[in-house]
């Protein structure tokens, strides 16, 4: 079972949470609805949940596939639901940018095994109703 910890730390609405391990993030809404910017929202940590899990998947594939990946970056925007609450994200665009000695159709399937098989917030995010479109750029 994983745990985790959350504390009220700053103002209103500012937490920190810990893991098991002791790493912390800091959390906290947006000034229009209470809170100080003390840290990101949670609805982003999802989205930079998908980043590291789709991340870790390519990159471990890639470095299994001798890939000499030299820089890696991932833009990923969202759109959430209108109107509605719970607001859940509607519509996920992922740009993979990878630099390096990189086979561009390695890349490409690293991305798709990832997206489509291995990564777990992915999954959790489609089944949630959110679509998830994604491209490679390899420079």
């Amino acid at each position: 079972m994983v745990k985790v910890e959350l504390e009220r730390v700053n103002g209103a609405f500012g937490f920190e949470a810990k893991d098991a391990m002791g790493h912390t993030i800091k959390i906290d809404t947006s000034p229009e609805t209470g809170g100080e910017n003390f840290g990101a929202r949670p609805m982003q940590l999802l989205l930079m949940g998908l980043g590291g899990c789709s991340g870790i998947d390519i990159l471990s594939i890639l470095k299994k596939q001798r890939q000499n990946v030299t820089g890696f970056r991932m833009r990923i925007e969202g759109e959430r639901e209108k109107a509605q609450d719970p607001s859940l994200w509607k519509d996920i665009t992922i740009v993979f940018e990878l630099e390096g000695e990189v086979d561009p159709a390695r890349a490409e399937k690293a991305c798709a095994l990832s997206i489509d098989k291995y990564c777990s917030v992915a999954e959790t995010l489609r089944r949630a109703g959110s679509s998830i479109k994604w491209k490679v750029v390899v420079n």
